[in-house]
């Protein structure tokens, strides 16, 4: 029997605001909102519902790739799943409970530390916890305790692997350049295999320092090296060739191979289809069997010995230094750049964390019993924020009963604590450039800690920690070196309880919020509130109760915002938040402001406030977006409106240019952009998009060669085409929506962009299973009805490469 393990490594870092918890706009991303988002639909949402295709390319199956593979995912990646895309989230739990009772109790899911951390690096109390979170994190969301677990960047030393096997894991994987020496048992000679030469079909016993054991898997690193970097995804087949072929000349041996999940679907389009094809080649095989780690080491337990080369990881050449040097690996998109700045980086970061783990012990030592301990037990509140759940771990660590101001002190230290460890996530390291969107989000969480530090200890500790930040020079000249990444970037996302209240009075100015609005992981609760309007201005005054949702910190405010017109906003905050001081505000404001008096209504402000200081620019990035949006609806109209009286009026004159082989002036094209654009837009948001209006506006774009909005465009596409196969699962009857449904798909070949249609193809599928059978025995009677239904339906799975006859045989719930 030849056996055959691949393992996926699915990950993202933690892009969420470290103040605000959510994950904010992300431009790189465009058109999706953020790049978690982008990779879900590409890679993460694909491979729990991956396609297997007939000789036609047609879809025949679709299948769970993890139920097949060993996989884990960063346990910060799911919980943003499970709160963003729990459809997904429960196709991946769902798959560990299909695999456990294919493999024999052994589900595909292995573990991970909870944070992207290179653990060689971290100190002794920092690597425990992480491992202790990552493992606490997977037996909450799947039901079990591990048996493996994922070492990020597979980066390795003995000290680690101890940690790793006192907390009862069985196995871990590492590349095949990690192993030093091997010997096979009752031999006390040991062989050299430095360089990649170890082994790779068999597991192996590393004998630890403390006498612990614990098992390596080497996976196949040049067939690894190819899925990844090569063209062996463009034929499922072709990898099931390789990973059969080397496991052909062993007796029950695995071959096996370990790469980023993210080269299935988001590295390699369709990633995710070869490896549902890889997979179903090597079921189909009688003498091969996929297997997961946890299963193939039940059967056949590791009698070989390893020795590991410590401090070495298997994306970087020279060990870890990667993380910590520049060491010369990039990504090799910016020749001639420095990593200078990886040094000073982690420098910085690792003074911060000594300079206030004493302050933390001494501030905690007085209220817990242990606050290292409690540490370690947070994740417990991490995982369960409910009040009774904070009462419970509050009550297991206090030395007595808490006061509410020292319960949120407590609970302050400990966000302190997790922020401290979330600014260590590899990826701000990994890239070419100190101000890049990974090192960014670290040093915001950075700054995250450094603030509650400084409120909590009463200890300036910024200014020295930027000085040291400083030492690490930048790429780009705008930003010189740390401080200026720091000032221009991380600082001004800086988030106290007055900026909540000023952001909750601007916003209001163009929605309404109920009595108690969440924001962000605040809890805004209006206390009271008036808002009046005098022409196009509008005012809002009002006292707000903000409360930290995580710490339970609050604080009583009285706001005031003012919309003068377009992007013109003012707004001030007022920590004192009693109700006379509100009266006192609302009246100061309310008399010019009912005179129509703007100029007096801002003055008034500022004497109000001290200084009227917030503006458009104070609001969250994503609110920021939305109401800028808002703003430029009617001025873009009449723009827009402008555009097409020009484009309408100058058709006949482009028509008889472009006869006579005259260049059409840029001011009319122009027009025409701009006008296609918008009415493609327009007709995509409608509830049901006119097909024949969309194919109107293509051959325009066409016959006049215009520039359009294809990555937009696209993405409008495939939003139109969920909303209404959403409609259309609740309403599967609705030949309508079938047709129109089949109309945008077709359209879509306008767009030279590709299209998103999984989500789709899945209702298709779904209907397919349940709906067709039924119609069409109705069909067959002679039903007229579901005859033209069969039409449709087979017309609309026509353009989304749905196999309809003899497809529906192929059913699979695997």
């Amino acid at each position: 029997m030849r056996y055959v393990c691949i393992h996926g490594h699915f990950y993202q870092p933690p892009r969420e605001n470290p103040w605000l918890e959510v994950v904010e706009l992300e431009d790189s991303a465009y058109p999706y909102h953020d790049w978690n988002e982008r990779i879900t639909a590409e890679c993460y949402g694909p491979n729990a519902w991956s396609r297997i295709l007939d000789a036609r390319g047609r879809i025949t199956r679709i299948v769970n790739n993890y139920a097949w593979i060993s996989f884990d995912f960063g346990p910060t990646l799911l919980w943003w799943l499970e709160q963003a895309a729990p459809e997904v989230y429960q196709a991946i739990l769902e798959a560990d409970r299909q695999g456990r009772q294919r493999f024999g109790g052994h589900g595909p899911a292995i573990a991970h530390p909870y944070h992207h951390v290179i653990l060689p690096l971290a100190n002794e109390r920092d690597r425990r916890t992480e491992l202790l979170w990552g493992i606490r994190d997977f037996t909450y969301r799947f039901g079990r305790r591990p048996e493996g677990i994922w070492l990020p960047e597979t980066a390795v030393d003995l000290a680690t692997l101890e940690v790793v096997a006192e907390l009862g894991i069985t196995f871990t994987i590492l590349a095949p350049h990690q192993a030093a020496a091997v010997r096979p048992p009752g031999f006390s000679g040991w062989q050299d295999v430095s360089g990649g030469r170890v082994e790779t079909t068999r597991p192996y016993r590393v004998t630890l320092p403390s006498g612990r054991e614990l098992v390596v898997f080497f996976y196949d690193g040049a067939i690894a090296r190819d899925v990844a970097f090569g063209d062996l995804l463009q034929d499922g087949r072709r990898l099931a060739a390789r990973l059969l072929a080397a496991a052909s000349d062993t007796v029950d041996r695995l071959a096996h191979i370990a790469t980023d999940g993210e080269t299935y679907g988001h590295h390699h389009r369709f990633g995710d289809m070869a490896l549902a094809a890889a997979i179903a080649a090597l079921r189909a095989e009688r003498d091969a069997r996929v297997v997961t780690y946890g299963a193939y080491l039940a059967a056949h337990p590791a009698t070989w010995e390893a020795q590991i080369v410590e401090e070495t990881s298997w994306s970087c050449a020279h060990g870890i230094e990667r993380w910590r040097s520049n060491c010369g690996c990039q990504t090799g998109a910016h020749p001639g750049w420095t990593q200078e700045w990886r040094a000073p980086l982690r420098a910085a970061l690792d003074w911060l964390r000594d300079t206030i783990a004493p302050l933390y012990e001494r501030h905690l030592g007085a209220l817990l019993r242990d606050p290292w301990a409690a540490r370690d037990d947070y994740i417990e509140v991490v995982l369960d924020r409910s009040p009774d759940n904070v009462r419970r771990f509050l009550e297991r660590w206090q030395v007595r009963a808490l006061q509410p101001e020292e319960q949120v002190r407590v609970l302050e230290a400990l966000e302190l604590q997790r922020h401290a460890l979330r600014m260590y996530s590899s990826d701000a390291w990994f890239f070419d450039e100190l101000s890049g969107l990974e090192t960014v989000q670290a040093l915001q969480s950075a700054a995250r800690a450094l603030q509650i530090a400084e409120e909590l200890f009463q200890v300036p500790l910024e200014q020295e920690f930027v000085e040291r930040l400083a030492q690490a020079p930048s790429n780009l000249p705008q930003y010189q070196n740390g401080r200026g990444v720091w000032e221009r970037l991380v600082r001004p996302a800086r988030v106290e309880l007055a900026n909540v209240a000023a952001h909750y009075a601007l916003s209001a100015l163009f929605e309404e919020y109920p009595e108690r609005a969440a924001i962000g992981c605040y809890e805004v609760e209006r206390l009271e509130g008036t808002a009046q309007r005098a022409g196009r201005a509008h005012l809002y005054v009002a006292r707000v109760r903000v409360r930290s949702s995580l710490t339970g910190r609050q604080q009583a405010f009285v706001t005031a915002a003012l919309h003068l017109g377009e992007h013109n906003l003012v707004g001030g905050v007022e920590p004192d938040g009693t109700p006379e001081r509100y009266r006192q505000v609302l009246a100061a404001v309310n008399e010019p402001f009912a005179r129509a008096d703007l100029a007096e209504t801002v003055r008034a402000l500022d004497r109000a406030f001290g200084r009227a200081e917030y503006s458009l620019r104070s609001l969250f990035k994503d609110e920021q977006r939305k109401l800028v949006d808002i703003i430029l609806t009617a001025t873009l109209a009449e723009a827009e409106e402008l555009y097409r009286h020009l484009y309408e009026d100058s058709q006949p004159l482009m028509r008889f240019l472009s006869e006579l082989g005259v260049p059409i002036p840029r001011a009319f094209l122009t027009a025409a952009e701009v006008t296609v654009n918008a009415d493609l837009r327009h007709t995509l948001a409608e509830p049901r998009p006119s097909i024949e209006r969309l194919e109107q506006l293509f051959r325009e774009a066409e016959t006049w060669q215009l520039d359009l909005d294809h990555p937009g465009l696209a993405y409008a596409v495939q939003e139109a085409m969920e909303t209404l196969a959403t409609d259309w699962r609740a309403n599967p009857r609705d030949v309508a929506l079938m047709e129109t449904l089949a109309g945008l798909a077709r359209v879509a070949a306008h767009i030279r962009e590709p299209i998103n249609t999984w989500r789709v193809q899945n209702i298709a599928y779904e209907l397919l299973l349940r709906e067709f059978p039924g119609q069409r025995v109705r069909a067959e009677t002679g039903d007229a009805v579901a005859q033209n239904w069969l039409t449709w339906f087979r017309a609309l799975c026509d353009v989304l490469w749905i196999a309809v006859d003899g497809g529906e045989s192929g059913i699979s719930a695997a």
